[in-house]
C-alpha cells in the first residue's frame, strides 16, 4: 500500500435531493477524472439513466444534472483510506464521509449503496452514526461481472422506483 489516499471528489447533492446513493471509494479513474463512476466498464450511469427514463449522460455537467433534477445525491462512504488500485477488498485504515450536512439540509428519506463493499462499510462507519438503514443495490462495477446490464436494472429499478413516485418518496 501507498498511503492514505484522500477521496478528493465533492458530494452531489442539494436541498430537494430524497435519495442518497453511496459508493464504497471513488476507483482509480474516478479519481483521475474527478468525479463519480469515471471508469467507462462501471455500469452506473447507464443503470440509473435505464431506471429513470433518461438518456445516459457523458459529461459531468449532464450527470450532475441527471442527479439532481432526480432528486439524487451521490457520494461514498470513505473520505480516505489506503487502497490498492480500485481493489474495494484492499481497503486499510478508513476514514468514513460525514453524511449528516446532507441528511440535515436535504430530504433524503432512503439511502442506498452500491454493491457489498459499500453495504459493509456503511454499515460498520456511518449508520452507527445516523442510525439510517441503507439498502444494497447490486454492484455496478466491472468486476460484478456475474450480474448482467438487463438484471442490473430490473434490480435497481425494484429498490428505487419502489421508493420513488414521480421523484417524491413514498
Amino acid at each position: 500500500m501507498s498511503g492514505i489516499i484522500n477521496h478528493g471528489i465533492a458530494p452531489v447533492w442539494d436541498k430537494n435531493s430524497e435519495i442518497l446513493i453511496l459508493g464504497s471509494f471513488p476507483s482509480v479513474k474516478s479519481r483521475e477524472s474527478r468525479f463519480f463512476y469515471g471508469n467507462r466498464q462501471n455500469r452506473f450511469w447507464r443503470v440509473l439513466s435505464a431506471v429513470l427514463g433518461e438518456k445516459v449522460p457523458i459529461t459531468t455537467e449532464e450527470k450532475t444534472r441527471l442527479l439532481l433534477e432526480n432528486h439524487i445525491a451521490l457520494w461514498d462512504v470513505i473520505a480516505s483510506c489506503e487502497i490498492e488500485g480500485s481493489s474495494d477488498s484492499s481497503i486499510r485504515n478508513v476514514t468514513a464521509n460525514d453524511i449528516t450536512p446532507i441528511l440535515k439540509g436535504s430530504r433524503v428519506k432512503a439511502i442506498f449503496v452500491n454493491g457489498a463493499a459499500a453495504d459493509r462499510l456503511y454499515k460498520r462507519y456511518i449508520y452507527p452514526v445516523t442510525g439510517m438503514m441503507a439498502i444494497r443495490l447490486p454492484s455496478t462495477s466491472p468486476a460484478n461481472a456475474s450480474k448482467k446490464l438487463d438484471d442490473l436494472i430490473e434490480d435497481w429499478k425494484a429498490e428505487i422506483c419502489g421508493r420513488m413516485e414521480k421523484n417524491q418518496i413514498e
